[in-house]
């Protein structure tokens, strides 16, 4: 796929402009984001995400299209079982529910700048080594097999070591202070506990890129294709967020879904000299894996369990 930097610098523009409208017009005075105002947003989002699949089958064609709804399913699903993690950061701290929003979207806004980084890495790399392939191949099988492996989640912030650093940098002051990131007490700059979560979002994309990336590369390595699907995914993550906040215990075997998908494309990487799978065959066992854990979660609920969020408090929020 052949994308000019004026196609990249129009790309990028139109995401600012949804994000500035976003934060600017939509979302201007802290509020609780109710279910069915983060259901309108996910839908927004997803239909606009089709609406840019449409348009690369328009111009490129119906392969193109398929790698970016491939990759944007990945994406999206990952990110669907990552939201478990939010969740627990956001009690962790005992975010305001009228601050999450503003979090998820600084850190979001984060994510998209260190996606960029990862994906034109990995492309590099897998351009100039051809080796590359086949570790990102076995990363992401052990990636399946730590995840099915691991029945509980838990956070620990105050491990953090870019959240140390902060404390080493200056106070954390322990209010919210208005949903500000920095205020003023007695002549010196404290950091809100709002400012430590963007930082806890931001270190834990970082984690979750690690996974998501090589997935993607494993059915495409054009970084239009790749970055696209990717900013598509994480620009409905905050949406999906409230929207799925109160209901992620029922998609309790979307975890082991997630496992068959990793270790799916795991072995597509290494088989990919000896086994050309097509796209639409790709796209087609991320549907159906996706369908299959769903469909498993509703039909089989998991009993409510008391401390079942896993969120450790043992040691307390970082020290101020």
């Amino acid at each position: 796929m052949t994308v000019t930097v004026v196609g990249w610098i129009v790309f990028a523009i139109l995401v600012l402009v949804f994000l500035a409208l976003d934060l600017g017009v939509f979302n201007r005075k802290a509020h609780v984001v109710d279910v069915k105002e983060a259901l309108l947003w996910t839908g927004f989002w997803v239909g606009l995400a089709m609406l840019f699949c449409g348009g690369i089958y328009w111009f490129e064609g119906h392969h193109k299209a398929l790698e970016f709804l491939a990759g944007y399913l990945i994406e999206y699903s990952l990110s669907v079982d990552n939201l478990f993690v939010f969740l627990m950061i956001f009690g962790y701290f005992q975010v305001p529910a009228r601050y999450e929003h503003k979090a998820l979207f600084w850190g979001i806004l984060g994510a998209l700048i260190i996606r960029a980084i990862f994906i034109f890495a990995g492309v590099a790399l897998i351009e100039r080594f051809e080796w590359v392939i086949y570790v990102f191949g076995l990363f992401l099988i052990f990636t399946a097999a730590k995840m099915a492996v691991s029945k509980d989640r838990e956070v620990h912030p105050e491990k953090n070591p870019v959240l140390r650093g902060l404390c080493r940098i200056m106070p954390v002051d322990n209010s919210y202070d208005g949903g500000r990131f920095f205020l003023v007490k007695d002549g010196v700059r404290h950091a809100t506990p709002l400012f430590a979560v963007v930082l806890a979002l931001e270190t834990t994309d970082i984690l979750f890129a690690v996974d998501s990336i090589p997935a993607v590369l494993a059915i495409t390595t054009d970084p239009f294709i790749v970055y696209t699907s990717n900013v598509f995914a994480i620009l409905g993550l905050r949406s999906l967020f409230f929207a799925l906040s109160g209901l992620m215990r029922i998609f309790h075997y979307l975890h082991y879904g997630l496992v068959v998908i990793l270790t799916f494309v795991g072995v597509k990487m290494l088989l990919t000299e000896l086994v050309k799978i097509p796209v639409f065959v790709s796209l087609g066992v991320i549907v159906g894996v996706l369908a299959l854990s769903i469909l498993a979660s509703i039909l089989w609920p998991k009993p409510v369990e008391e401390g079942d969020i896993g969120v450790s408090m043992e040691d307390g929020p970082p020290p101020a």
